[in-house]
């Protein structure tokens, strides 16, 4: 298994910084080797980072195959499997909604209908089979709670000025828990009442981040207070990489119940991959009974509902989620307004801030 350009390899807190470190140029720019016979390309979301090392070298070992892993933020990795659609290098994608179905929409998927999709609820995955919930997660914020004593409750603490300068979250472009915060802001408050409450906490934010792995280290070395993120991949950075963190929900006001939605990660194969039988021999080996039941070893809720989540994680991730109110997202409805979401915040929102948009590492 090799993987090229991950900003969030697990393994502790050094290793983490080292390899964000050296991921500066991430997936633009940088040449993905000619496809090698025996080879399966799978494009991802970060955050699964531990589950890839648990489970691939068996799928290598069986099938003979080796699988190169391309990591970067949601947006990122479809953006990429865009620019690549003539001649596509990978043959397998996981991104987080809305941008799995804005690849389905741009014709990036061909439909497979694994057999181990049969298990996966009809409201998560595609009709068509073009993509299936691999494994769910639920969108949160984060804080260092070794620095940060009063946990925030509401949106509106955020815009108390003991937090100037130290918020930070990813750019909605490019990054599907940065469009998360668009979706939940939204769905609480109403578009516009939305957007003016984005624009008031910005002049307490540092930053806006390509991808949302690297919030994670900043948080855990007291750059930030606040971030975006999602339960997976926090619980994960804390238990297993070594990183002072603490997921957070946000209620709407004073006194209200702190709210959520589901952000799962989705799977789907490339069309005209150059590996297209690995590539559908990869997505049931990731789907399979065997792989789904690790899920819950880094915090993800399996994507089969014939799996459980249990074990000590996932008692975690209950635990976690325990008391929090998940409200529904309707996909199409964001992919409708997606487009003209970015646009306005980067108008209204990060417009004349002069704040970088592309910050890939700490």
């Amino acid at each position: 298994m090799t993987q090229q350009n991950s900003p969030r390899a697990a393994g502790g807190a050094f290793r983490k910084l080292a390899l964000a470190a050296a991921a500066a140029g991430m997936l633009q720019g940088a040449a993905l080797p000619a496809h090698a016979a025996g080879t399966v390309v799978l494009y991802t979301a970060d955050g699964l980072e531990n589950l890839y090392k648990d489970v691939l070298p068996a799928f290598e070992k069986q099938e003979g195959v080796k699988v190169a892993i391309v990591t970067a933020g949601s947006g990122e990795v479809v953006n990429r499997a865009n620019i690549e659609k003539d001649s596509p290098k990978a043959d397998v994608i996981v991104t987080l909604p809305p941008f799995i179905q804005q690849a389905d929409q741009s014709g990036l998927l061909q439909p497979y209908q694994s057999v181990n999709y049969k298990n996966v609820p009809a409201i998560a995955k595609s009709s068509s089979g073009s993509w299936a919930t691999f494994v769910n997660n639920y969108f949160s914020f984060a804080i260092n709670p070794a620095v940060v004593k009063a946990q925030p409750k509401t949106f509106a603490d955020l815009l108390h000025p003991d937090y100037s300068g130290k918020i930070a979250y990813s750019n909605p472009a490019t990054a599907g828990d940065g469009m998360a915060v668009i979706i939940l802001t939204t769905s609480l408050m109403g578009e516009d009442k939305a957007f003016d409450y984005l624009k008031s906490v910005e002049k307490n934010v540092k930053f806006h981040t390509k991808g949302t792995g690297y919030l994670d280290v900043l948080l855990s070395r007291n750059e930030l207070s606040f971030a975006n993120g999602d339960l997976q991949m926090d619980l994960d950075d804390a238990a297993n990489g070594g990183l002072s963190l603490k997921p957070v929900f946000l209620a709407a006001q004073a006194g209200g119940q702190p709210t959520t939605f589901q952000l799962p990660y989705a799977i789907g194969l490339i069309k005209n991959g150059p590996n297209q039988g690995e590539g559908k021999k990869l997505i049931d080996y990731l789907m399979s009974t065997e792989v789904q039941a690790k899920v819950p070893d880094i915090f993800g809720i399996p994507g089969r509902t014939d799996v459980p989540l249990a074990g000590k994680n996932g008692e975690a991730v209950k635990q976690a989620i325990a008391g929090v109110k998940l409200v529904p997202v309707d996909w199409t409805q964001v992919m409708a307004k997606k487009a003209d979401w970015t646009a306005r915040w980067k108008s209204e929102v990060i417009g004349g801030s002069g704040k970088p948009l592309e910050v890939v590492k700490p």
